[in-house]
């Protein structure tokens, strides 16, 4: 960026000091380097907080993951609270660290970036104003004393070129005052230089003193427009590197979560929610829930009713919408005879088979511990599946055959208007990744590596009806079998 003078062409740099003709470069090359270091540090900025931009996203993705691994797994009550907090734990640090990548790049990257775009002015023929400012300001102040010190170089080299002419010249009459073939002529000539290069020595080192003289008188105003340009540069300078310590530390804010209060509440929020893990706590639990404080149905005498005589599949066990009442058994009493009239009543609305579809609670559990027979028939309504729609059913629905709206004909003769939903036969083979045991007597049993056939798919309640090799037709739970390829 910075040309050679044409008056300082020639002259020898016998130094590496900052007054030699052209050193002031390096000065100059410092305002060009505090442009790149300014792109660097934005670079450095802009590569760490990728780094906790991509730290926030893996911890977010181990905490989601193993959240879910430890709600499905074995772990129950306090322990699994306890466990939970530790990835809450990393679910807020992530955004913590979400707000360190934001504040590196919001704040700190975009400031660095204002002040790199209004410190430095780029040219159209390159290069930035302020360097040639300084470049100009060296010149200008260099090019006075640069002329003179041409001056004093070309003196020194006249100067000594006399000298080795004079010494030349003694030495060649010394050497001729030894030979007696030179005449008188010849040995006055030798003489005559000898003189002249005496005078010449004289007038060279009269020159060269007197260029050196001058030099002298301005080397002091040269010290103080060099100076002045330099102090101008180094206050450019200065503002660069102030400005970079602050943002410096503006960045170890941003890093340093060690003063955050919220990063500090996060971890004496864990340690509290793992110190309330109680086991004794979670044993008591358990017991009640699955040991031997549950409440049990225990066997009691029964009298023989139609709608007991009835399984409910567990394709069946869906819970009742607001438009299908279903009456208890009354198994006492006088009430007995009454049983089949009230037990098997059943209001349907206009919208049946929606009704009863759209009523499913998915999240309602299949076997209720806790209620008697009686209470079981209340609770659960029949659903009618593609091979049940063209079944007429008996007296448990209802006691008089008009009055059943599933019945295979309608009032008018007309035949069932479901037929038309009936899905066709599926056939597929599959075999047993673990074994099963069947809960009822509608469930089939096998064990691990048993093929079978899949004659209707999984349903609601994850549940697929399959065929035994024995013929054996029945219930399965779905995800304990692989398709064949």
């Amino acid at each position: 960026m910075s040309g050679s003078y044409d008056d300082s062409v020639g002259v020898e740099v016998s130094s590496d000091s900052f007054w030699e003709v052209g050193n002031y470069k390096r000065t100059v090359k410092r305002i060009d380097d505090g442009h790149r270091l300014c792109s660097d540090l934005m670079n450095c900025i802009h590569e760490r907080a990728r780094i906790e931009k991509a730290y926030a996203q893996q911890l977010t993705e181990w905490a989601k993951r193993w959240k879910q691994l430890v709600e499905k797994g074995p772990q129950y009550g306090t322990v699994e609270k306890a466990w939970h907090a530790v990835m809450s734990e990393a679910e807020k640090v992530s955004e913590l660290h979400l707000d360190i990548k934001n504040a590196l790049m919001n704040e700190d990257f975009e400031k660095i970036k204002n002040w790199q775009k209004e410190a430095f002015h780029k040219q159209m023929i390159g290069g930035f104003k302020e360097t040639k400012e300084a470049e100009d300001g060296y010149r200008k102040a260099q090019k006075p004393w640069a002329k003179k010190l041409k001056e004093v170089e070309a003196a020194k080299k006249a100067y000594h070129a006399a000298c080795k002419e004079e010494k030349l010249a003694i030495s060649r009459e010394m050497n001729s005052k030894a030979d007696p073939a030179l005449n008188p002529e010849q040995l006055k000539k030798l003489q005559d230089k000898v003189e002249k290069s005496k005078q010449d020595v004289l007038k060279t080192k009269e020159k060269y003193e007197k260029s050196l003289k001058d030099l002298d008188q301005v080397t002091p105003q040269y010290m103080e427009n060099m100076e002045q340009v330099f102090e101008q540069c180094q206050q450019f300078e200065e503002k660069r590197l102030r400005f970079f310590r602050e943002v410096l530390l503006e960045v170890q804010k941003h890093l340093d979560l060690s003063n955050d209060v919220s990063y500090k509440n996060i971890y004496r929020e864990l340690e509290q929610n793992i110190k309330t893990a109680d086991a004794i706590e979670d044993l008591r639990w358990f017991r009640a829930n699955h040991g031997p404080g549950m409440s049990m149905n225990w066997p009691q005498f029964e009298e023989w009713s139609a709608d007991f005589n009835r399984t409910l599949s567990r394709r069946e066990k869906k819970k009742a919408s607001d438009g299908v009442t279903l009456t208890g058994v009354n198994q006492t009493g006088d009430q007995a005879s009454q049983h089949t009239k009230h037990s098997s009543h059943l209001s349907v609305p206009s919208n049946t088979v929606q009704s009863l579809q759209s009523s499913y609670n998915p999240f309602e559990d299949e076997d209720d511990t806790g209620s008697t027979v009686s209470e079981k028939e209340d609770n659960k309504i029949k659903n009618v599946s593609s091979s049940e729609k063209n079944q007429s059913y008996p007296t448990e629905w209802s006691d008089e055959e008009s009055s059943n709206p599933f019945s295979s004909t309608d009032a008018n003769g007309d035949t069932n208007p479901f037929d038309e939903d009936a899905s066709p036969a599926m056939e597929v083979r599959v075999r047993a990744l673990y074994d099963y045991e069947g809960q009822e007597h509608d469930e089939l049993s096998f064990k691990a590596g048993d093929e079978l056939t899949k004659t209707e798919d999984e349903d609601e309640q994850g549940w697929c009806k399959g065929r035994l090799d024995n013929g054996q037709v029945g219930l399965y739970p779905a995800n304990y079998v692989e398709a064949i390829q």
